[in-house]
């Protein structure tokens, strides 16, 4: 146990350590860079371990999983043993998404379950509402059947030692009687309990802007998925700083947003293969944003 005496020693140590190098404080605030695993979707069920290896090697130390189910697990792998492989290369499954099989239409919450026990063993921080069937999203009042699914998930998370976040895609800015389905979802869930991920590609290929959201809704946003809009095709993505997306203005406001974690994703048009494409968002990100 660390003494009073010896924390004001070290604690002023430190402080004088941030004086004489001011850079120092700002590593000690440098934010990890994440993977959305959904990017290697074509690589990880061919081989998890050899893949997740060339994750680390590129330079990311979080990671976001995708895929779950009962049936299939991780591309075949229980959790326990995706958390192994995830220790051994230094990778942290701070978030993963999950669908939650019907839950969010009929209230079974049969998958919602075993998703949570999947996250609780990663040793998550968030389990994450990936997607809504077009089926049960066509009013106003289906998103306030989602809010309510939500609202209720999230209690069974906290209960769990987890956070439930809503991932985005354009669809939710669809309006009905003026008022879009994300916003719905924004004033119709507990504030300290439903997050959100936002994805800033889809916010901005909807024609919206992600500062306004985190101006108008302060702290929510705790994660955000990081990927560029092609210069020449803006329904295509590209490599984080190699498209037309002002990443550096939208850091800028990550206090604003509330972010804990980004993850970066592409889910098409790589450069060469996906895993050069992953290096050269991450070599972007740590030089130019963080």
């Amino acid at each position: 146990m660390i003494s009073r005496r010896n924390f004001i020693v070290t604690t002023g140590l430190a402080a004088t350590a941030v004086l004489a190098a001011p850079s120092f404080a700002f590593s000690m605030n440098k934010k990890e860079i994440g993977l959305q695993l959904y990017t290697l979707r074509d690589e990880l069920p061919k081989d998890v371990k050899a893949t997740l290896e060339k994750v680390s090697k590129a330079g990311y130390t979080n990671v976001e999983t995708y895929g779950f189910s009962i049936k299939e697990q991780f591309w075949g792998l229980t959790p326990k043993e995706l958390k192994k492989i995830l220790d051994d290369y230094n990778l942290k499954a701070v978030s993963g998404h999950y669908n939650l099989g019907s839950f969010l239409y009929d209230g079974d919450k049969t998958e919602l379950l075993a998703s949570i026990e999947a996250a609780k063993i990663l040793k998550s921080e968030f389990l994450t509402v990936p997607w809504v069937d077009e089926p049960f999203r066509r009013s106003i009042k289906d998103y306030k059947k989602i809010a309510s699914r939500l609202n209720e998930a999230a209690l069974l998370c906290q209960n769990s030692g987890l956070k439930l976040a809503y991932h985005n895609h354009d669809f939710e800015f669809q309006k009905y009687d003026g008022k879009t389905g994300y916003q719905v979802l924004l004033d119709q869930t507990d504030k300290d309990l439903v997050f959100f991920e936002l994805d800033l590609y889809w916010v901005i290929y909807s024609g919206n802007d992600p500062v306004k959201l985190f101006n108008e809704n302060p702290g929510r946003f705790k994660m955000w998925h990081v990927k560029d809009r092609d210069k020449v095709n803006p329904a295509l993505n590209t490599e984080v700083g190699n498209g037309t997306i002002d990443f550096k203005t939208l850091f800028k406001e990550a206090k604003q947003s509330g972010m804990l974690h980004f993850f970066v994703e592409q889910e098409n048009n790589f450069a060469v293969n996906s895993f050069e494409s992953i290096q050269k968002s991450c070599n972007f990100i740590s030089k130019n944003l963080i």
